[in-house]
């Protein structure tokens, strides 16, 4: 049997690249997506393809039975990848901008990862692959609802790692700088949603974001194409001993081995000169 693989985040970017491409290298995907017309799409080109929401358990349960019906109850990996970035100023974040985020970054995924556990546990084996980021182990100045998120899930990747210990069940990290992705255009959405620039003391910076954030082309240095992560994916699927983190792109190379070498403070100076620059 073809070695069944669950993916959210499929509509564009990252999630649809690596949905397509193990696809055609033979493993079966289920590729899904938050909309319908996203599914509808994924459909029409030939791909398994299920409606799941990351912020809706009903949705997260429903998909997650349909696949295990599918194949019999097996899933050999899961790959956490559907989210968004808010960007914003911690001061202009509200409880409900936070939650949100949460909602389809951490605990969307969470919920999906505990109902394939068990799965996994049963069948003796299995991959439990997330999408992180650099910003998931340092920070950038209007990142911090993003950036929390990110380290949320590098906590609870780690922490699942050492209790799945000796089970046959790998759990690794990925963890790209910016990809070529529909990321940008989503922020500008989410930012719009949440956060009155009008009346925020960071107006001016704000603009500033915008103009980055709707600036066609990279709008950042060393943007790399979405196959890079997927390079990493296959390989944490296929090795005997996939690693715990996969680097993508060189500011995660760069920021990990500041992170090693520099004081709090002196990283903290090349963080906020980095996210100024930008």
């Amino acid at each position: 049997m073809k070695k069944a693989i669950l993916i959210t985040g499929c509509s564009t970017g990252i999630g649809y690249c690596v949905a397509k491409a193990l696809h055609e290298q033979g493993y079966r995907v289920f590729a899904t997506a938050r909309k319908q017309e996203s599914v509808d799409a994924l459909l029409a080109e030939g791909l398994e393809s299920l409606q799941l929401d990351l912020t809706d358990s009903a949705s997260i349960q429903k998909a997650f039975d349909e696949v295990i019906r599918r194949t019999g109850g097996e899933l050999y990996a899961l790959f956490n990848n559907g989210a968004y970035g808010l960007p914003g100023a911690v001061e202009d974040l509200s409880r409900d901008a936070l939650r949100v985020q949460f909602e389809t970054n951490v605990f969307g995924w969470q919920e999906l990862t505990n109902l394939a556990i068990p799965i996994m546990r049963k069948q003796g084996f299995g991959r439990i692959i997330q999408n992180s980021s650099v910003l998931g182990f340092v920070s950038l100045s209007f990142r911090g609802s993003y950036n929390a998120s990110k380290y949320a899930i590098e906590g609870l990747s780690d922490t699942m790692r050492l209790e799945l210990r000796g089970t046959n069940i790998h759990v690794s990290l990925i963890e790209p700088g910016p990809i070529a992705s529909q990321f940008r255009a989503n922020s500008v959405r989410a930012l719009a949603e949440f956060i009155d620039v009008d009346k925020s003391v960071h107006r001016e910076k704000y603009r500033k974001v915008l103009e980055r954030l709707n600036k066609k082309g990279p709008a950042v240095p060393f943007t790399r194409p979405p196959e890079d992560v997927l390079k990493r994916v296959i390989h944490a699927l296929e090795s005997e001993k996939p690693q715990p983190r996969y680097y993508v792109t060189f500011p995660t190379y760069l920021f990990g081995f500041l992170k090693r070498i520099l004081s709090a403070r002196v990283l903290d100076f090349v963080l906020f000169k980095s996210g100024k620059n930008e």
